[in-house]
């Protein structure tokens, strides 16, 4: 077998094992490590042995993640104020027309996964979201199959108790709300603000303790609303402040720059036809690799893709 044999075969997997290490990680960053690592593990691996070679590199690739995971735990308990998954900046295409996919790169899915512990988000990740079978599973975590179905069971549970009860916003409601949402923070209509945020709406920032950000969660329409018009306010006397907007995990976000330097990202959570949380990533560690837009997957256009097709995610 050929080094081009091997790089075709992983390339063809590529957006599939990206996302697979960028939901168990959250950070586009750290799964691109994660693939760089895995390939010079697969380059040297003897293809002639290789029956199926996307469970394969799943398999890899998810036990790269979880090495990951545990390197980076100290700094997740040393970390200065919330801690949010780095956004992925996503071509408008890529995962709307897979209701599963988007869902679970979206940010609210994202920090859900956060409170399930290392094995009970791989294991979640790749049986809800990418259907893998137990066994494949298994092989991946390094437990028994009879493990790996208790922690499935237990993570789903886990998820479905602290979901929200609401659905997700079609593409043209969150179109429109997020045209509305812009429209009131830029000509500081506040009553037009309230209209649109959840009368639970929170905004929470993540800086890491290296920009300027609210360094508890602001919870509440009201408070949501003037916190925005503070910020819109102070964005509109800056001249070299320049506001776009795009598709970050699925959901309207608002890019705020300064001259070319990216500063912020601003997702906006839409359920029930509200604005329901803001995410704000101020820190610059993870707006570096939001340059170009990710292509992410769920399956492999292979003849050796033979999973069965993910289910839905669980709903409360």
């Amino acid at each position: 077998m050929t080094t081009g044999e091997h790089a075709e075969r992983f390339t063809l997997l590529r957006p599939l094992l990206f996302t697979i290490a960028y939901e168990i990680l959250g950070s586009a960053t750290e799964s691109d490590d994660v693939l760089q690592d895995s390939y010079l593990r697969w380059a040297e691996v003897d293809l002639a042995k290789v029956q199926d070679t996307k469970a394969y590199l799943a398999r890899l690739v998810t036990r790269q993640a979880l090495n990951a995971v545990r390197a980076s735990a100290r700094r997740r308990e040393d970390y200065v104020g919330p801690w949010l998954p780095e956004p992925l900046l996503l071509d408008e295409r890529d995962a709307s027309a897979d209701v599963v996919l988007a869902e679970s790169v979206s940010m609210a899915m994202l920090v859900l996964l956060e409170t399930l512990t290392p094995a009970e988000r791989a294991v979640f990740v790749l049986r809800e979201v990418f259907g893998f079978d137990y066994d494949d599973i298994a092989a991946a975590v390094g437990k028994s199959v009879g493990t790996v179905r208790q922690v499935a069971h237990r993570a789903r549970e886990h998820v479905h108790a602290r979901r929200r009860r609401f659905d997700p916003a079609d593409a043209a409601t969150t179109a429109r709300i997020a045209e509305q949402f812009m429209a009131a923070a830029a000509t500081g209509d506040m009553a037009g603000l309230l209209s649109l945020l959840a009368p639970d709406a929170t905004w929470i920032a993540d800086s890491g303790g290296k920009a300027t950000a609210a360094r508890r969660p602001v919870v509440g329409a009201e408070k949501v609303a003037a916190f925005l018009l503070d910020l819109f306010r102070i964005a509109r006397r800056q001249p070299a402040i320049r506001i776009e907007m795009a598709n970050c995990n699925n959901s309207p976000a608002v890019l705020a720059y300064r001259d070319d330097r990216l500063e912020g990202v601003y997702l906006i959570e839409i359920t029930d036809k509200k604005i329901s949380n803001c995410y704000a990533i101020r820190n610059p560690d993870k707006l570096a690799a939001l340059t170009t837009p990710r292509r992410i997957s769920r399956s492999a256009w292979s003849t050796e893709d033979t999973s069965r097709p993910a289910r839905p995610l669980p709903r409360s």
